[in-house]
């Protein structure tokens, strides 16, 4: 059975709970205001609001271990996002009474640490273009320790028992800690009830179910298309956004995951919010997770994966297979 009484495992299922409970409310709502990073993807009320919830409760649980997250207050900060700053407080006041613009801004600014020995990673909103569209996102949280991602959680408003895909159920709390596997409880559950989640046992790559992303930025969505071929699949790919294509990974809902290059953006280089809680969650269920040349991800190198070339995740018996097809098709 899981530890979950470890001081730091605690928090982390606390304020992921706490900030998807939220970013659900926010969801529901439809709070559709958003701003434009330079990176033209949108950033939304819930953004802010989870990074400012996490941001302040592990700076006053654990001081001295710094969170990188994906996040500033700049944009809030300026006359443009003036509205929206308004629409974060608010939000922010309903877990935290104390709010006020200005906190919010120093919340959500304590993430903007640089990764060190020992560090949190908090991606708030995973999916925001999913979170948007009314469909799957998560809150990804994860600690690493020397390179080495020690606990990964997961908050997955819209998925049920970790894989089912559910708008209107309890949602799904993921949670992994090294050596010790991948478990799922409700989110709606603040106590032990905890399921083990393990990867598939499918070893028919044709039998093999791809987990595809609806946005295609920052793949090759034609080259993917090559290798389904090459490997022969006959079975229709999962669509879904965000993370939570690990949680479903993990609990045998799918074989593949694969980020491959776009071919208008070849240098690019995976953040590691992106991929940290993912991670753990996969390997600790008995997957595999690589970049598309076979390497472990590396997060020693600060907040990109600037020594991996894209991502290979599988349920581990399909992993050496796909990575041959990804040689044939030149992936």
């Amino acid at each position: 059975m899981i530890d979950t009484s470890i001081p730091k495992v605690q928090t982390a299922l606390h304020v992921v709970r706490q900030a998807a409970i939220l970013m659900r409310q926010i969801q529901q709502e439809t709070v559709g205001s958003s701003l434009t990073k330079g990176d033209k993807s949108p950033v939304t009320v819930a953004d802010f609001s989870a990074q400012a919830i996490i941001g302040r409760i592990l700076s006053q649980a654990f001081p001295d271990i710094p969170l990188v997250a994906e996040e500033t207050s700049k944009a809030l900060r300026e006359a443009d996002g003036a509205k929206i700053l308004t629409q974060v407080t608010n939000y922010v006041g309903k877990v935290m009474p104390d709010a006020t613009k200005e906190s919010v801004c120093e919340w959500i600014d304590y993430g903007g640490a640089e990764p060190g020995r020992q560090f949190w990673v908090l991606d708030p909103i995973d999916g925001t273009k999913g979170f948007l569209r009314g469909d799957q996102y998560v809150v990804a949280l994860a600690l690493v320790e020397n390179g080495i991602v020690q606990i990964g959680v997961l908050g997955c408003p819209n998925l049920r028992d970790a894989s089912i895909l559910d708008m209107k159920g309890p949602g799904s709390i993921v949670l992994a800690i090294r050596g010790q596997g991948t478990w799922s409880t409700s989110m709606a559950e603040d106590d032990d009830k905890w399921k083990q989640l393990k990867v598939s046992a499918r070893s028919d790559s044709s039998q093999a179910r791809l987990l595809r992303s609806f946005e295609a930025g920052h793949t090759n969505v034609s080259q993917i298309d090559q290798l389904a071929d090459w490997l022969g699949v006959q079975v229709e790919p999962v669509r879904m956004d965000s993370q939570a294509k690990y949680a479903v990974l993990a609990a045998g809902g799918g074989e593949v995951i694969l980020r491959l290059l776009s071919p208008d953006r070849l240098d690019y280089r995976e953040k590691i919010w992106d991929q940290a809680a993912g991670s753990i969650v996969l390997e600790e269920a008995g997957g595999r997770l690589t970049d598309l040349s076979g390497k472990p991800l590396d997060f020693t190198q600060g907040r990109m994966l600037t020594n991996n070339r894209g991502v290979l995740a599988t349920n581990g018996l399909l992993h050496d297979k796909v990575l041959q097809g990804l040689n044939a098709v030149g992936g």
